[in-house]
């Protein structure tokens, strides 16, 4: 099989010839630049130049190819372009403001935050706000130059899985604008300008995967996107309001997808567990990162109760056995999923979320050569 074709089999829940595996192809599954510095180093390849960042938010970056082509992965991102009307701001050496009028910033050795926004401090916001703030233009053509050139380039001239990385969703972005705690608020006291936060948000959301898959449907094989629902102990909120407010905004967006044919890869950190019936009723086809360390997150259990509408990518702890866990306890973190996940496809492996600076190169070499190992 080819990399792609491996891919394709497991999210059609078919036994590949061997695991799939990701690192570096969606914005969740990939690995700080100090981390890729440390693996580069202990693999003992040449530097590959300025590492290209997958986010500036989080520092993390597109891994390059010669240490991809080391282990094996199987699938390729390809990457939206920055707005040419309204490029990132920078205030400081260590602050910036977005296209959204969100205020990020980095504290000393730490990833940025969002500070500050359009919505902050409002004590009573209401729809009329949302009506005077200057939105993104999902029709910038700076998202889209090359886009269909590269993913051509992806599709026509290797064999790996090409993963079109779109937008985070209106949970995200609404919480950025607004803030989180007051974002949370305001879907039970302030609900006319929450619907109509993640409305717009969603509009704009849905343009830009529509304009996006217009120019590279031919040549994508996966759409990924992602937008929390869960913290480690539970969902983020009752589940009768997820599925009153943004269940609906979350099946318009995997709609906006499907019509141009192509699989979910939808992303939520957390104890996702007694939502993921909504999720699998609004579209998706596969979990990320599933997060083996938060409640009711048992692979066994998920595989059993929803393996046969739901792959899973992802599942090597990053809590607690990637950065402090020994090659061996790695090892047995690898075989454990796998014996989980993989039976008849339905599993891509990965790192839990981005591997961080502080995850030894060797265990990170251990996850993946276990999975070699085990996974045929």
């Amino acid at each position: 099989m080819t990399s792609r074709e491996r891919i394709l089999a497991a999210l059609g829940h078919r036994q590949p010839d061997r695991l799939p595996l990701d690192l570096g192809s969606t914005i969740a599954t990939t690995m700080t630049a100090g981390a890729q510095d440390r693996l580069r180093a202990h693999l003992g390849l040449p530097s590959g130049g300025a590492p290209v960042l997958f986010a500036k938010r989080s520092n993390t970056v597109i891994p390059e190819e010669a240490i991809l082509a080391r282990i094996g992965v199987d699938a390729r991102p390809l990457v939206l372009g920055s707005p040419d009307g309204r490029p990132e701001r920078e205030i400081s050496p260590d602050a910036f403001i977005d296209e959204w009028e969100v205020t990020w910033t980095k504290p000393h050795g730490g990833h940025y935050i969002n500070t500050d926004g359009p919505f902050y401090r409002l004590d009573e916001p209401t729809t009329a706000d949302i009506e005077r703030h200057a939105w993104p233009e999902a029709a910038d053509p700076g998202r889209y130059r090359g886009l269909r050139e590269r993913a051509r380039a992806l599709h026509e001239g290797t064999g790996y899985a090409v993963i079109l990385n779109l937008p985070v969703g209106p949970i995200h972005q609404s919480q950025f604008l607004r803030g989180f705690g007051d974002w949370l608020g305001d879907l039970l006291a302030n609900r006319a300008f929450a619907e109509g936060l993640l409305d717009r948000v969603t509009d704009i959301w849905v343009e830009t995967a529509s304009r996006a898959l217009e120019e590279t449907a031919p040549f994508v094989d996966v759409v990924m996107y992602g937008d929390d629902i869960a913290t480690q102990r539970g969902p983020l909120m009752r589940p009768a309001l997820y599925r009153q407010l943004l269940k609906p905004r979350h099946r318009r967006m995997a709609e906006a997808v499907k019509r141009f044919g192509k699989p979910i890869l939808y992303h939520s950190c957390g104890s996702v567990r007694p939502l993921i019936p909504d999720l699998i009723e609004t579209g998706i086809d596969a979990l990320n990162p599933v997060q083996v360390s938060a409640a009711e997150m048992d692979t066994g259990g998920l595989k059993r109760e929803f393996g046969r509408d739901l792959a899973f990518w992802g599942g090597i702890d990053t809590q607690s056995v990637l950065p402090l866990g020994t090659a061996a306890e790695v090892r047995e973190e690898v075989k454990r999923r796998i014996g989980d996940l993989a039976e008849d496809g339905g599993y891509v492996l990965c790192a839990v979320h981005n591997i961080q600076q502080d995850v030894p190169p060797e265990n990170v070499m251990a996850m993946y050569e276990a999975a070699m190992e085990f996974g045929r």
